[in-house]
């Protein structure tokens, strides 16, 4: 149970990050309004306290958290974003998930 715990943490992390670093995108790139940067912020603040649940260490999650960040990204960026992801796109993204799922679930004694 702890590692699906663990594995929601990280999609809810990475959901808060890409979706506020995404609204200030918007504010600053697309010409949105000013509250589509100060919600992608208060997103962002969210992503830091999210992290912080986890039961790894800061640098074993923050390590792992890439791997996570980076199928989370390409994901995001297909479904929202309108970008085609091709099949380095798609093996690159699991590489780096096996590696981030390695980091963090590994036995160790």
């Amino acid at each position: 149970m702890n590692i699906i715990r663990s594995f929601v943490l990280f999609i809810l992390a990475g959901l808060c990050e890409i979706g506020g670093g995404y609204l200030i995108w918007q504010w600053l790139k697309a010409d949105k309004p000013a509250w589509y940067g100060l919600t992608g912020g208060i997103i962002l603040i969210l992503y830091g306290v999210v992290a912080t649940w986890q039961t790894a260490s800061f640098g074993r999650v923050y390590a792992a958290y890439g791997g996570i960040f980076i199928i989370l990204s390409v994901l995001w960026a297909w479904k929202i974003d309108g970008f085609k992801p091709d099949k380095y796109d798609i093996i690159g993204a699991l590489i780096a998930l096996l590696g981030a799922c390695i980091i963090v679930y590994a036995p160790r004694k």
